[in-house]
């Protein structure tokens, strides 16, 4: 990449999540005054190698994304979260970290090039040139198979503009534009046919390729769409982990793990296995065969090489610093409004249909007004007159 960055990898350790205890929950005579999402998660996440978070349903997949980027402002968090060694400081780590949306959401009137250069001069340092920034831009666009449709209006979903698998990469690309060690997707194949989803899952294999930390949360994914992940931490309901660790080629590595299990039946002949692996282990079979999967893990061989990879990695490497930053923004106060102007004046530029309904408005609130109070000085001065 022209832009260099820091390959950086992330470990957490018994993550624990409560919220409070909704109204509801209570009334129902639950006596807890907290409810817990996220119960001892433990994992690895490394540069280079692209991460599945999958679960069924209210497994908690969203929320371990949620809670490891930042975003969970409310609750309450318990464990060790460490970047290449270091405490994670939240401040720093948004400097270094980007989060793919499930939604995409961009401003229609601007290009595919335009919303690129806008979020690279909103989040790269200062200290980068404006043709060095157009460069990169330039790089993402390649790498992202964006570059054909650079002068393309990014237009409304589902009327005009990009098509849907389009919009997505867009939303990736935005986020690369920031050159971050470190990207969270959320369900980035979602609401997409088949083919859409090999060509976006083709662009986040691109950026995993790159040196990147790139994680994934996925729902009930194709074969050819599980095949392009290396590792999978997969969560029970309850946010439980019963695997973490390897896939490998055509997903053996988890195959054999499940298959040793007492009472799991072997997958068919090309069957897919993220789906047979959530059909073993969903909570009905875990009644039927009197077995916990989380407990199972807990004393796996699997586990225990998850352990031994936080252990190493929670050691910053010699002669390492942590990451600090001179401000908690990449652009002061003054630069963000001058680009956020730009941007919206020509947003406004490119809205006349718009801009003209606000005229036609503003002449329209001005006549009815005029009318009402036309003259109306006037006349008082007479009846003041007249008494």
């Amino acid at each position: 990449m022209i832009l260099p960055f820091e390959p950086l990898a992330m470990t957490f350790h018994n993550l624990n999540y409560f919220v409070d205890m909704p109204a509801e929950m209570s009334a129902q005579g639950i006596p807890e005054t907290r409810l817990q999402l996220l119960s001892n998660v433990s994992g690895v996440f490394t540069p280079g190698v692209l991460t599945a978070l999958v679960g069924s349903s209210g497994a908690g997949k969203t929320t371990l994304m949620d809670v490891l980027s930042g975003r969970k402002t409310g609750g309450y968090i318990e464990g060790d979260i460490k970047i290449s060694g270091y405490p994670k400081v939240q401040e720093t780590f948004a400097r270094i970290s980007g989060y793919v949306e499930q939604n995409d959401i961009h401003s229609p009137q601007v290009t595919v090039e335009e919303s690129l250069w806008f979020s690279s001069s909103l989040r790269l340092p200062k200290e980068i040139s404006k043709d060095q920034k157009i460069e990169f831009v330039e790089e993402v666009m390649r790498l992202v198979e964006l570059d054909t449709l650079r002068n393309a209006i990014v237009g409304l979903p589902g009327s005009s503009g990009l098509s849907t698998e389009q919009r997505k990469r867009l939303t990736i690309a935005v986020e690369l534009v920031a050159n971050p060690s470190i990207i969270f997707m959320d369900e980035p194949t979602s609401g997409l046919d088949a083919r859409a989803a090999a060509i976006v899952m083709r662009t986040v294999r691109n950026t995993v390729d790159t040196g990147r930390t790139v994680v994934c949360t996925i729902h009930q994914p194709s074969i050819d769409i599980f095949e392009a992940f290396d590792e999978l931490l997969l969560l029970k309901r309850g946010g439980r982990v019963i695997y973490g660790g390897k896939l490998g080629v055509r997903s053996q590595i988890l195959i054999d793990y499940f298959q040793s299990i007492d009472g799991i039946p072997s997958i068919p002949d090309g069957y897919n296995p993220a789906t047979w692996m959530l059909e073993v282990t969903n909570p009905a079979v875990e009644q039927r065969t009197d077995r916990d999967f989380a407990d199972i893990y807990q004393n796996s061989e699997q586990y225990r090489e998850v352990e031994g990879s936080i252990t190493r990695l929670s050691v910053p490497p010699p002669d390492s610093q942590p990451l600090k930053f001179s401000s908690i923004y990449s652009q002061d106060q003054l630069s963000q409004f001058l680009i956020c102007l730009k941007k919206q004046t020509l947003v406004y530029w490119r809205s006349p249909r718009y801009n003209l309904v606000r005229l036609v408005f503003t002449m329209v609130c001005a006549l009815i007004y005029g009318s009402v109070f036309w003259d109306v000085g006037n006349q008082r001065q007479v009846i003041l007159a007249y008494n």
